[in-house]
């Protein structure tokens, strides 16, 4: 039986701190099972291996068995200790230790970060508004809109007249900075929707006005937070000269527009088709606003705080999703990866959002015995398959992952969870004209 003690302190909400004192005569155990297991490794000159007197070893490798007993010990007890409390630590602890010596005790601590501990509260019962979202023609008209533009089609401007918003510019630009013309400040023949906000603000606006051929002179300052900072708060100059002028032209709502489409042989198939599309979105946005709506309300009730380990990892996640969106719109890798970097500290207040409202749904599916298992997901797995006409077997090992399979668990436990409490609410039914449109309640 280990005579060690033992010191449990709380640091802070989310912080633990274990001490450990071990008596020399486990230390001893330890450091003679070490230096056997050496024996049996080591070769020195003039003994034959296996064979060579503990005095020896200790003179070529105490040092070394000093630090693996060391090692062998924090391991052994501080992952005993967490199983016999039941805590589960978030991060690698971080040691504190003076070393093995002879006959005395050994001390170390480890300090890490856990979940915080808390009962979950005011997901019963909750007073919540779910929406019915009614689709509008104007609705229609802008989906509508949305597919011509995808078929847009770019025609040189024939009637002379000055560039407008939402016109499209071809344009030569140099910027001057501090008496040079850096080359990442230059483009010719650069393709430009005037009004998009791609480029510094002010730059765009005095594009406005322009002629085609005219040649101009632009003086811009780049924001305080520009991703490269040496013009960041900085004057530049560009001289710019417009080349021509381009107008989207939008196709004819027409049974020629309807032939782009392989399943409308009408116009009218094509718009109740898109109707459907978009109750089916109404849909979609009623759920995820009363997601939204219950989720704001735990988290105003439920205060606590969100482990910092936590906080970064869902940083680094928001961080890398941007990224992906930023270099699938055209920016390069490495500017996209930097400018994320950069708003690190704008993602956090965020972040610790989505980790506490994690936590609180994990909290109550552990006190509610919601926790989606295995066959679970399989079965929705198969549902999946079902609905979208493919192959289960297919579906199934795209997630043979181990990971990408916990995270469906989890994903299919928090719907449970928000399915458990909006069966326990008092629901009240408002209707909101439009997808865009302002309730009206019943």
């Amino acid at each position: 039986m280990s005579s060690k003690t033992m010191k449990m302190e709380d640091l802070s909400p989310v912080k633990k701190k274990i001490s450990f004192e071990i008596p020399w005569e486990e230390v001893k155990s330890e450091l003679d099972s070490v230096y056997r297991e050496v024996g049996k490794q080591a070769k020195i000159k003039g003994f034959r291996q296996g064979k060579i007197p503990r005095q020896v070893l200790e003179s070529h490798f105490k040092e070394h068995a000093f630090t693996e007993t060391a090692n062998n010990l924090i391991n052994k007890y501080y992952w005993q200790a967490l199983e016999e409390n039941k805590i589960v630590a978030l991060t690698r602890p971080e040691i504190s230790q003076d070393g093995l010596k002879e006959n005395a005790v050994f001390s170390f601590s480890a300090s890490f970060e856990t979940e915080p501990v808390f009962d979950p509260q005011g997901y019963m019962g909750m007073n919540l508004e779910k929406e019915k979202i009614i689709v509008t023609q104007e609705d229609m008209a802008k989906k509508i809109d949305e597919i011509r533009q995808m078929f847009a089609t770019m025609e040189e401007l024939k009637d002379e007249r000055q560039v407008k918003k939402g016109d499209f510019a071809v344009i030569d630009f140099a910027g001057s900075f501090e008496g040079e013309m850096p080359p990442e400040l230059k483009a010719d023949n650069y393709f430009l929707e005037i009004g998009s906000g791609r480029f510094v603000p002010g730059f765009e606006d005095q594009i406005v006005g322009m002629n085609k051929d005219q040649k101009k002179t632009i003086q811009v300052t780049f924001p305080e937070n520009y991703q490269e900072k040496k013009y960041a708060g900085k004057n530049v100059l560009f001289d710019v000269t417009l080349k021509s002028i381009k107008e989207k032209k939008l196709p004819e709502l027409d049974e020629n527009f309807v032939k782009n489409f392989d399943k409308y042989n009408t116009i009218e198939e094509m718009q109740d088709d898109l109707k459907k599309s978009l109750e089916e979105e109404a849909v979609r946005t009623a759920e995820s606003n009363l997601q939204r709506a219950v989720t704001e309300k735990l988290l105003a009730i439920n205060e606590f705080e969100a482990p910092s380990s936590l906080v970064e990892r869902q940083i680094y996640y928001m961080m890398a999703d941007m990224s992906r969106r930023m270099t699938s719109a055209g920016m390069d890798e490495k500017s996209a990866a930097d400018l994320c970097l950069s708003m690190h500290d704008q993602f956090k207040e965020e972040a610790a959002k989505e980790v506490r409202a994690f936590l609180i749904f994990k909290k109550i599916a552990e006190k509610e015995s919601l926790v989606a298992d295995i066959g679970q997901a399989e079965e929705h797995l198969r549902a999946l398959a079902a609905k979208y006409g493919k192959d289960y077997e297919l579906i199934r090992k795209a997630y043979e992952n181990e990971e990408r399979m916990e995270n469906l668990k989890l994903d299919l436990t928090q719907k449970k969870v928000f399915d458990f409490i909006v069966q326990n609410a008092n629901i009240k039914e408002v209707e909101r004209v439009g997808l865009t449109g302002a309730e009206v309640k019943k």
